[in-house]
């Protein structure tokens, strides 16, 4: 019988999932099952902060005692879309290793420090440890959504080892067990649910990463959980049929007051555990009464399986399997289309849209199925909220086609690359997918002489992305997108109700954009601009058009707040919803040393030759994100009677030794300040430029928040809030 095994990165030992419990206020601690604890450096690699961000900082001197020199350093755990292994990767800064990511969802993460692709360390400031997987850490965040995953509240369960002789395997081995509080040696006899780990895993991993017990626990105290004995053995064997039967089975039943009645079995198992548990049920129907397979679905030849003995003899045979991502989605969808056509009665619990084939999805399976094991009414064939019925196979295009990445309806989104890259021992996506749009990298696998990877889903947005090549960057070049300041990045669009607004509009709709040509006496040389007139511009009408100025960032360009930014698509789309006043936009480059000159003596006189707009001040705009807004500000500290309305993105307003309040104050209509959250690293200027604002009395406005780091899904809704609210009748509230 051919079974599933977990899925793993390729290309490097170690790669797995690992979990780590930071001994903070904010984290919930892990039970200590595993064996002795390393020594733990004091200071952890990972504090984990209010609402789920992480700041990580791991010591290189630390790296460099563990694997030697190395040029880059990566977090790797579940950080990734759908709960998938993914990398954070970390900069340096003096002699550590930094980053500030999240907000993470509430749950337990796994994860392991890897230098250079392949050299894998474990964190010796967390004391959490994985049997199986000796470099993999644990943390747990808090949160209403991960209450069963948390430590119960009182007291309920412990967990035991058993030992037992395995004649299949030739050894003495050990088994957890979970014992209810009402378990007694001697009187009613309890039954037991057997649950198996999956391949490349041990006995301890359904409690030291699939948290197990905590569910168990909670489960129980909320009556939710029948009193039952739960075994966790092990499955490394190569006949798993007979070490069940012939070797755990009778152990428990010899060292536990438990039920010798097959109706008081069940049988479960995630992986490779779920292929071994529909092969028990199948060669030996009815030896469980309950059956659950969780990221399993490749069953072997189905053919001549005793379906009307596996239907007669078993109360409950209940599926589980994730979104496309998990290796056993298409598995489950043509093992259901055999079973239909033998008869095999199932239960199913729904493709779980938000895991892939993790731990995530199978701690929510364990929490699915206990609960409905030697009840005295029947279960429930629902599935769970949010799951969706699995219609079809995921099927991506034959692999050469282009252009790149397929984005299918759901928002799954596949890499590949071209065959350039044959030859490769690693290859990664990095793109803006983390939490807020920082960047994660996932890593993507070998698939004949390309590379490959899905991801998802992906929420409707604008994303940019670029290779990772054996520690290189790389250009997709089967993308045709192209960004000028980052000749590596491609982009992509997942379309949806979220990305309205970035979206391109109907042909002839929206408005124009023009390069215009300029001549730079800063710079000393002709310059260009973008410049974005909007619907129905008219060159002759009698009232000329406010202007807005908007500036990109250090490091970028002038194509960038169209290339990037989708400054177009959000202003056709905030015009032809009627949210703006009509508007002449222009995006310059900033890139010199002189700002205020560039912009008061070449770009704007520019665009006044060129263009209908209006040389009052009150009917002036002036923005700009990062360095940009910085720019801005020079202009406003300066010449404060140039630009009634400021915008500034992710920048700090300075110091404000020898600033004219008075004229600020009196010239600005609208001064507003945005900025993201702790990821983005402006976020501690702001809040300092806050205070000094307040000190000297400058009257602004805050945006508050924006979730995200020093990045272009952040900007993006800055432009959004900050458009609309430019040459109203009424001042902007």
């Amino acid at each position: 019988m051919e079974i599933t095994s977990e899925r793993r990165p390729s290309g490097r030992r170690g790669r797995t999932r690992r979990a780590l419990g930071l001994l903070t206020a904010s984290l919930i601690a892990i039970t200590g099952l595993a064996a002795a604890s390393p020594a733990v450096a004091a200071d952890p690699w990972i504090d984990v902060q209010d609402d789920g961000y992480l700041r990580i900082s791991v010591p290189n001197s630390a790296v460099e005692d563990a694997v030697g020199a190395v040029s880059q350093v990566v977090v790797e755990g579940n950080f990734g879309l759908s709960h998938n292994w993914a990398q954070i990767g970390l900069q340096r800064s003096g002699a550590s290793w930094t980053a500030t990511y999240g907000p993470f969802e509430p749950g337990l993460y796994y994860y392991q420090v890897t230098g250079d692709d392949s050299k894998v360390l474990k964190d010796a400031s967390n004391a959490t440890s994985v049997a199986s997987e000796p470099e993999w850490s644990t943390f747990f965040i808090p949160g209403d959504s991960a209450a069963l995953l948390a430590d119960a509240p009182e007291a309920a369960g412990t967990i035991e080892t058993l030992t037992y002789d395995s004649a299949v395997a030739g050894e003495q081995r050990d088994a957890l067990v979970w014992v209810p509080p009402t378990y007694k040696p001697k009187g009613k006899k309890l039954p037991v649910l057997y649950l198996q780990h999956g391949g490349g895993q041990s006995y301890r991993d359904w409690v030291e990463v699939g948290r197990a017990e905590q569910i168990l626990d909670n489960l129980w105290l909320a009556g939710q959980l029948e009193d039952m004995l739960v075994v966790m053995a092990n499955g490394n064997v190569d006949d798993f049929s007979a070490e069940l039967l012939e070797n755990i089975v009778p152990a428990v039943e010899k060292d536990y007051n438990v039920s010798p009645s097959r109706k008081k079995r069940a049988l479960a198992g995630l992986s490779m555990g779920g292929g071994q548990t529909f092969e028990v049920f199948s060669e030996h129907p009815g030896e469980f009464a309950a059956i659950g397979t969780f990221g399993a679905g490749r069953f072997g030849d189905l053919a001549g399986i005793p379906v009307e003995k596996m239907n007669d003899r078993t109360d409950l045979f209940r599926v589980y399997v994730g979104n496309p991502t998990d290796a056993a989605h298409n598995d489950v969808h043509d093992s259901f289309q055999k079973f239909d056509e033998l008869g095999l009665k199932y239960q199913f619990d729904g493709v779980n849209p938000d895991a892939g084939h993790n731990w995530n999805a199978w701690q929510e399976n364990l929490i699915d199925f206990a609960p409905r094991l030697f009840t005295k009414s029947a279960s429930d064939p629902a599935m769970s909220e949010g799951h969706t019925a699995l219609i079809k196979r995921f099927e991506k295009p034959a692999s050469g086609t282009t252009p790149t990445p397929w984005i299918s309806e759901d928002g799954f989104v596949t890499f590949e690359t071209t065959t350039d890259f044959a030859d490769a021992d690693y290859v990664s996506v990095w793109a803006n997918i983390a939490p807020g749009g920082s960047w994660l990298r996932t890593e993507m696998n070998k698939v004949g002489d390309r590379w490959q990877v899905t991801m998802g889903p992906m929420d409707p947005w604008f994303y940019h992305y670029r290779l990772i090549v054996d520690r290189a960057a790389v250009k997709d070049a089967s993308n045709p997108t192209s960004v000028t300041s980052e000749p590596m990045w491609s982009t992509f669009l997942v379309e949806g109700e979220e990305s309205r607004l970035l979206t391109d509009v109907p042909q002839g709709q929206g408005g124009d954009l023009d390069v215009m040509t300029y001549q730079s006496t800063v710079a000393g040389q002709e310059r260009r601009a973008y410049v974005w007139t909007p619907p129905g511009y008219d060159a002759e009408r009698a009232e000329p058009y406010p202007l807005f100025v908007l500036n990109h960032g250090g490091g970028q360009s002038w194509t960038d707040w169209v290339e990037v930014g989708r400054a177009r698509q959000i202003l056709d789309n905030l015009a032809l919803d009627g949210a703006t006043e009509p508007m002449v936009v222009v995006m310059p480059n900033g890139n010199v040393g002189d700002y205020p000159k560039e912009l008061l003596q070449n770009v704007v006189p520019t665009t006044e030759q060129n263009y209908n707009v209006s040389s009052d001040p009150h009917q002036r705009a002036l923005a700009g994100l990062s360095a940009g807004g910085a720019r801005t500000l020079s202009v406003v500290k300066s010449q404060p009677e140039q630009f009634a309305s400021i915008g500034v993105f992710s920048a700090g307003f300075g110091s404000g030794d020898g600033v004219d309040v008075e004229a600020i104050n009196a010239n600005t209509d609208i001064f507003r300040f945005y900025i993201g959250d702790i990821t983005d690293f402006v976020y501690p200027g702001m809040m300092s430029s806050i205070e000094t604002m307040d000190r000297i009395g400058i009257e602004y406005q805050f945006d508050g928040v924006t979730p995200g780091p020093h990045g272009w899904d952040v900007w993006q809704k800055n432009l959004i809030d900050f458009a609309p609210r430019l040459f109203q009748d009424a001042p902007a509230s």
